[in-house]
């Protein structure tokens, strides 16, 4: 038995990451997958990446990774890209869309929002026929391993909302947000469990994992900076609630 631990949505959060990491060593993991917005929203992208890169064995693209390349006369976007540097930039720009592997019998698709793209966004309450489409192949898709086959299991990122659902037979599962979530205010992770590059059924397991962080030193160190968007990140991460929901004052 192996066990992987799927993280992302990181979003420049160094603090929520190094809880993350912490408890996934306490939980003696065989490898790391992270699926994408490393950086985008918080103060820390240099660090995060660095931390990513250097942790992860498979790592994903996510579309903040996508913007801050492509987008240079937004400063909600050029104010990471800054930070980052060409040569990190670079990096960003050569992840893979998606990565396939088998565990326990299980062909498993790990994206960062949906085949269509980085941009196509998929909520556990839409249309059963929406959720259904994120087991279809499209020619996007990097390297899979049976191009004629669609996977028994899709686990994703960017709605940074953890959850599992059984559909027509496969499994949709989403990891939540490290460094932004937004069903609750602790770090989201999850954990597969079975035998890596097996194609016998065997044991398989799903696990998520809630990690609270000091939340308080991320405001600091977003406080800190001179970042874009500062009053609605920190309210994200304060109270879990998506920017476009809130109720402010100002």
């Amino acid at each position: 038995m192996q066990s992987v631990a799927i993280i992302s949505d990181i979003h420049g959060n160094l603090q929520a990451l190094e809880a993350v990491l912490a408890d996934i060593k306490r939980q003696d993991i065989d490898r790391i997958y992270c699926l994408g917005d490393l950086v985008g929203k918080g103060p820390n992208p240099v660090e995060v990446m660095d931390q990513i890169m250097s942790s992860c064995d498979i790592v994903v693209r996510g579309n903040w990774d996508e913007l801050v390349v492509r987008i240079t006369d937004d400063i909600n976007f050029s104010w990471h890209a800054d930070k980052l540097g060409k040569a990190r930039l670079e990096q960003l720009e050569k992840l893979p869309f998606s990565y396939d592997f088998i565990m326990s019998g299980r062909h498993i698709r790990l994206l960062h929002a949906s085949p269509q793209s980085v941009y196509h966004r998929v909520q556990p309450w839409d249309d059963k026929e929406k959720r259904i489409g994120m087991f279809e192949f499209t020619p996007s898709l990097t390297d899979p391993l049976h191009p004629c086959q669609e996977p028994d299991v899709v686990i994703y990122g960017d709605i940074h909302n953890a959850y599992l659902q059984h559909l027509r037979g496969k499994t949709l599962a989403n990891c939540g947000s490290v460094g932004n979530p937004l069903d609750m205010t602790q770090a989201s992770y999850m954990i597969v469990q079975g035998s890596l590059g097996h194609v016998e059924v065997e044991e398989f397991t799903i696990q998520f994992r809630r990690v609270p962080y000091e939340i308080e030193q991320a405001v600091r160190a977003a406080e800190a900076t001179d970042m874009p968007g500062l009053k609605p990140y920190v309210r994200e991460l304060r109270t879990g609630v998506y920017r476009g929901l809130q109720q402010t004052e100002d």
